[in-house]
């Protein structure tokens, strides 16, 4: 098998480890590096590492579990080896609200901070030992006069310990505090080799930015200097490093703003962000805040951003789009099985996988990819499937992780919308929301998705005379959204040309039946205009069978996302045969157990559609109606394309 080849059939019987020599996934050598690790985002490697080297900004957008906090952790050990530095903060003697900064190789910085540490404490060390003899020196002499002359004067040793009370007072008073001397260690880098990265995703301005602390005691001696109020943020700790920030979009603008400021200027000075703190009146000189920045989000952060912030990025740096999907090939084959082994030993808790996990694994990733001849690129997805599988193996005392245990941990391990849509399943049964066998006028059942799970969506159309004496209208009902909506209106145009119709007196009513959360997309096409039609007509519909699929307002069927797990919720719900899109039909890579229950029928045109859909006596004399017509409106455009040649 070469490198190019992938499966044929849509089906699971090839050899899935053709070409890859492999016993369990313990043989896998995983990389060292973080990002030798990547899988599948070969483009973003690429650009990270010249990132790196240049010092560039970067910005991720894709999908959640594609890699892109991998990415930016793996930048911090290809930046170039440079000298970090540590930060210092100490007190101005000139101005105690503005703390002055200084900078120190690596290391120094504690070096400084423990130096006068133990300077500060001998000091004091020194002042109480001379404190406490000038104390005692004060009670003996107190003491001596008491006795002198053989009488006991006792208001001598009295007014002595009063005496060296006020001494000592006065001298703890009077006394500089070496404590509010000292230097405080902001940003420390001691004992790091690499670049610092600093993941900033959720901060709020003062952990991003920096802040200064309140003083609850801002007099009487009980106050705490400015300088060791003062707190380093994420982008002063990013220093020579990565500063990684994940959903971009949910800073605030403010902050947003301040953060364009820290990048163009490279430094940025720490105040108190609150107006209500005692920190709003201190602000330090600027703290330097050279760091490379990964922004990273979905396709809707790009829209959340301050465009100036996203402006500084695209023209001093990169934006990367992460693949959710790729090729699926013998070589990416063998890149998700050490995916296998590098999750495997992350985890550090769970049994290595042999060859029959490892092909249930791969299984599983092209079916959730959702096209023909890929594999899935959401890793942290099929992440959670290894480390569930492990957890059964080892619940059970396998050495190995089997097929077994991956089968049984993706019947454990349902995403919330899976569970919900089995009650959803359970809920319509008991209640006969929808149908699976029979026949009925102007009732079809549609397919839906719900998260990444298929649902079952019935259809009812109703034709009834107008109620407006101006026009018919086409009425939907189902919490329909904006792209549904207008779906109702291209099929409109569908079953007005088909059949032929005035429908100027008529008002058509659709409802879709029990969606209480709402209805978006399009995929629900095919199963209106069927629905509209049949009702029309007066022509029943087949309820063994499912359908789902887009429109355009010529009758082609148009594909739609999402099949495999449409058709799976079909075939779980008891449909015999489901419709699709012709241009869909490679990428159903449904389950096994689901084989052998449905029969899948791709569909080109409407006039497919209604060919399966529709039972009855009339059926064949409106088919023959509908191909007829079509024919007509071939030839009309065939001789108008033969006029033009001439």
């Amino acid at each position: 098998m070469t490198e190019s080849e992938v499966d044929k059939d849509g089906q699971d019987g090839i050899d899935l480890l053709a070409g890859v020599d492999l016993k369990t996934t313990e043989d896998i050598e995983v990389p060292k590096l973080l990002i030798d690790q990547v899988i599948g985002q070969e483009r973003s490697v690429e650009v990270i590492r010249k990132a790196a080297k240049q010092s560039r900004h970067v910005m991720l957008i894709g999908t959640p579990g594609t890699g892109k906090s991998m990415l930016g952790s793996s930048m911090s050990e290809l930046l170039p080896k440079e000298e970090l530095q540590d930060t210092l903060a100490y007190p101005n003697a000139e101005d105690k609200n503005n703390p002055k900064i200084r900078v120190v190789p690596r290391g120094k910085g504690k070096e400084i901070v423990d130096a006068q540490k133990q300077e500060v404490r001998k000091r004091i060390q020194m002042r109480n030992t001379f404190l406490m003899f000038t104390f005692f020196l004060i009670m003996g002499m107190g003491v001596i006069y008491a006795f002198q002359g053989g009488e006991i004067k006792v208001e001598y040793i009295f007014w002595s310990i009063i005496a060296a009370a006020v001494v000592l007072l006065v001298f703890r008073w009077m006394m500089p505090k070496e404590e509010a001397m000292m230097p405080k260690l902001l940003v420390n880098n001691a004992g790091h080799e690499t670049a610092p990265f600093v993941d900033a995703t959720g901060s709020h301005s003062g952990a991003l930015l920096g802040d200064v602390r309140h003083d609850p005691y801002q007099s009487g001696g009980l106050e705490t200097p400015a300088h060791d109020r003062v707190e380093a943020g994420a982008i002063h700790k990013a220093h020579k490093g990565v500063l990684f920030i994940d959903e971009i979009n949910t800073l605030r603008v403010e902050s947003q703003q301040n953060l364009l400021t820290a990048m163009q200027e490279k430094e940025y000075a720490i105040t108190g962000q609150s107006e209500r703190s005692a920190g709003a009146m201190v602000k330090t000189d600027p703290v330097p805040c050279d760091f490379v920045m990964i922004a990273a989000g979905n396709l809707d952060a790009v829209a959340g951003m301050h465009p100036a912030l996203r402006s500084r990025i695209k023209g001093y740096g990169y934006e990367i789009y992460m693949k959710d999907s790729m090729d699926d090939t013998v070589e990416n084959r063998k890149k998700l099985i050490r995916f296998i082994a590098q999750e495997v030993r992350k985890d550090k808790k769970i049994p290595h996988f042999d060859t029959s996990g490892v092909k249930e694994v791969i299984r599983e990733a092209r079916r959730r990819s959702g096209r023909k001849g890929h594999l899935t690129l959401i890793l942290r997805d099929l992440g959670g499937l290894v480390r569930v599988s492990g957890d059964i193996a080892h619940a059970e005392g396998a050495k190995y992780t089997t097929g077994e245990h991956v089968i049984k941990a993706k019947a454990m391990a349902k995403s919330v919308e899976q569970q919900l849509a089995d009650e959803y399943l359970e809920h319509k049964k008991d209640y006969q929301l929808f149908k699976t066998e029979g026949v009925e006028v102007g009732r079809v059942n549609g397919l839906a998705v719900m998260g990444d799970t298929g649902v079952m969506l019935p259809i009812i159309a109703e034709v009834t005379p107008a109620q407006s004496r101006e026009e018919g209208r086409v009425i939907a009902t189902g919490r329909l959204q904006e792209i549904a909506q207008e779906a109702v209106q291209n099929v409109s145009a569908v079953f007005k040309k088909i059949t032929g119709k005035d429908l100027s007196r008529k008002d058509i009513h659709i409802q879709f039946v029990g969606t209480y959360e709402g209805v978006e997309g399009d995929s629900a096409s095919v199963s209106i205009a069927t629905a509209v039609i049949s009702s029309l007509e007066e022509i029943p519909v087949d309820q063994s069978l499912a359908m789902t699929g887009s429109l355009s307002v010529r009758g082609d069927v148009l594909p739609v996302g999402g099949v495999t797990a449409k058709v799976e919720a079909a075939a779980q719900a008891g449909i015999k045969e489901i419709l699709i899109p012709q241009s869909n039909l490679n990428d159903v890579l449904i389950e096994d157990r689901y084989k052998d229950k449905v029969k899948i029928i791709p569909v080109a045109t409407i006039e497919n559609v209604l060919e399966h859909a529709l039972v009855g006596k009339m059926k064949k004399k409106f088919i023959e109606k509908i191909k007829s017509f079509t024919m007509m409106e071939k030839n009309i455009l065939e001789g108008v394309a033969e006029k033009k040649a001439v």
